[in-house]
């Protein structure tokens, strides 16, 4: 007999909203065919949180399905749609929230899951359960890991310029810093009793993070893109709210603001630009580079 857990792991697999995900992308706004999308993402960070499930004895099945769903509320341009959505909302927009009380509400998941999914973000409350705090961990080992392989892959950085730490305790390789940081996270909940990891491997892993924000996220061809992203956004946001005849039915609340967010958070990244194109007459020259739109 399945549990409720294995049921929510099922349905998200099975969701539209988890397979949308493959058209969203991570830092690369148009990646090439071997860089992440938001679906290998969730993939990947669902593989290390119940690998380290299974060693701590924890739910994997919880675990597996708060990590397949964690990212389900990304709009196109992940966070840079985030920031645009945030500023129209009143009271704000944050992926986590969305994903868990908008998108995957239909799937009617148990409230432990939708926890883990809704808090999965650090700068939010902590996760109610074990299982969801791992979660929370095992994004930002993912994230980390293969953000900079992508970069070095993509020329934009190299293992070389890691900081000591990073190379010295977790290695230079997306291979050996999973190994250091799993284990690490492992043991800590062994030793420990609580979902937490020693202070050497957990200061490689803020160094990682700070390294890709500096070196990947904000450069300034990761920002240029993100303002193209933001711009399409905005405008179809604007135009969609002004012409709510647009939506399809069923959308949003019954205020136009709120349905055309909801809408455009649903786009994948080619479909919202090739919207843009033909509802708005967007200029190619102002999409983000690398956009194949049709014309």
């Amino acid at each position: 007999m399945r549990t409720c857990f294995e049921r929510d792991r099922d349905r998200i697999v099975h969701a539209k909203a988890f397979r949308r995900l493959a058209g969203k992308t991570q830092v690369f706004v148009f990646p090439a065919d071997h860089q992440r999308t938001r679906l290998t993402h969730a993939l990947e960070v669902a593989q290390v949180a119940s690998a380290v499930a299974r060693a701590t004895g924890l739910n994997v099945a919880l675990t597996e399905a708060i990590a397949l769903g964690h990212d389900c509320g990304h709009g196109p341009g992940g966070h840079a749609s985030e920031a645009v959505f945030d500023a129209l909302v009143p009271g704000g927009f944050h992926h986590a929230s969305f994903g868990a009380d908008v998108v995957l509400a239909p799937l009617n998941l148990c409230e432990e899951t939708l926890d883990g999914i809704r808090n999965h973000s650090w700068s939010l409350a902590a996760p109610a359960t074990p299982e969801g705090e791992v979660v929370s961990w095992a994004d930002r080992i993912a994230y980390c890991a293969h953000d900079l392989e992508d970069a070095v892959h993509a020329g934009i950085v190299t293992t070389e310029e890691l900081p000591a730490v990073v190379r010295e305790v977790a290695g230079p390789t997306r291979g050996r810093q999973l190994d250091c940081f799993i284990g690490a996270l492992v043991d800590g909940i062994r030793t420990e009793g609580r979902v937490a990891m020693a202070a050497g491997p957990a200061e490689a892993l803020a160094a990682l993070r700070a390294f890709d924000y500096e070196r990947i996220y904000l450069r300034r061809d990761s920002l240029e893109q993100g303002r193209a992203v933001a711009d399409v956004l905005e405008a179809l946001v604007a135009h969609l709210a002004s012409h709510p005849e647009a939506l399809p039915d069923g959308t949003g609340d019954g205020d136009p603001l709120h349905a055309a967010v909801r809408h455009v958070a649903g786009m994948t990244d080619r479909y919202s630009f090739e919207a843009a194109v033909r509802l708005l007459g967007w200029p190619r020259e102002r999409l983000p580079r690398g956009i194949d739109v049709p014309a």
